[in-house]
This record gives structure tokens, C-alpha cells and sequence, in this order.
């Protein structure tokens, strides 16, 4: 069997093995004997050979891991749910106090009370949501 053959069996199964277990190193090996197949192909020296994968290795695992690993942990760039009212304008349909009130968030009706305890905000005030307890949106006059 030609060696760039075994370099090409050795790199689809690391790219299997990568695919059951996603921690790219698998992925990166796989590519780097991708790479020595084709220079296998070339007619490369066995010495050669193994010089190319492992450059070809330390380079995936050094340059291209730490890249991956980082996009891979990221949060979420969009909050949903709950989370996503904070932060937004709000209507007050009843006033709020501390105790109470009903606020308009993007077209529904919450419960609400003001941030501020001493604070009464009138009916049709803008106000901003702080935070989201339970169902009751914390909310504090905007300016």
C-alpha cells in the first residue's frame, strides 16, 4: 500500500474521531495528515514525512486550537426570554410605586414596582426596566 494512502486513512479517521468527541485536537491532527499525504504524494522521504506532521501538528494544536477553543466558549450574543426586557423602554399603563403598578413592555402587560421604594411614576410615564423578578418587572423613571 503507498504511504500517502495510510496518511489519508490516518487523517478521515482522526476527522471520524473528531467528530464524536468535538475538542478539535482530533480535527487539527487529522488535518496535519492531510497535509503529509499530499506531501507523501510529492515522493517526500518517510524522515521528511513525520518532520511535516509533526510541524503540521504543533501548528493546528499552537496557532488554531486556542482561536477555536475561545469562539467555542463564548456567550450567547442574544438574550432571550426575561433577560431580554432588561435594559428596555417600558410605558406605565397604571402608576407605579413600590408596592405596584402595571407597566407596557413591547406590547404586554407586567406587574411592576419602582426601583426606588419612595418613587411614584404617573400613568404614561417612560420608564426603563432594571431588572425582572418573578413576573414583575423593577423598574425606575427614565429622564
Amino acid at each position: 500500500m503507498e504511504l500517502w494512502l495510510i496518511w489519508l486513512i490516518v487523517a478521515v479517521v482522526l476527522g471520524g474521531v473528531e467528530i464524536f468527541t468535538f475538542t478539535t485536537a482530533f480535527g487539527l491532527l487529522g488535518g496535519a495528515a492531510l497535509i503529509t499525504a499530499g506531501s507523501a504524494a510529492l515522493g517526500l522521504p518517510v524522515l521528511a514525512q513525520v518532520v511535516v506532521f509533526a510541524l503540521g501538528c504543533a501548528a493546528g494544536l499552537v496557532l488554531i486550537r486556542p482561536v477555536v477553543l475561545r469562539h467555542m466558549h463564548q456567550a450567547p450574543a442574544q438574550r432571550f426570554g426575561v433577560d431580554a426586557l432588561v435594559g428596555k423602554r417600558a410605558y406605565v399603563v397604571r402608576e407605579v410605586t413600590g408596592l405596584g403598578g402595571l407597566v407596557r413592555i413591547d406590547g404586554e402587560e407586567w406587574t411592576a414596582r419602582a426601583y426606588d421604594d419612595t418613587v411614584v411614576i404617573p400613568a404614561g410615564a417612560a420608564v426603563d426596566v432594571m431588572e425582572i423578578s418573578g413576573s414583575t418587572a423593577i423598574v425606575y423613571p427614565r429622564e
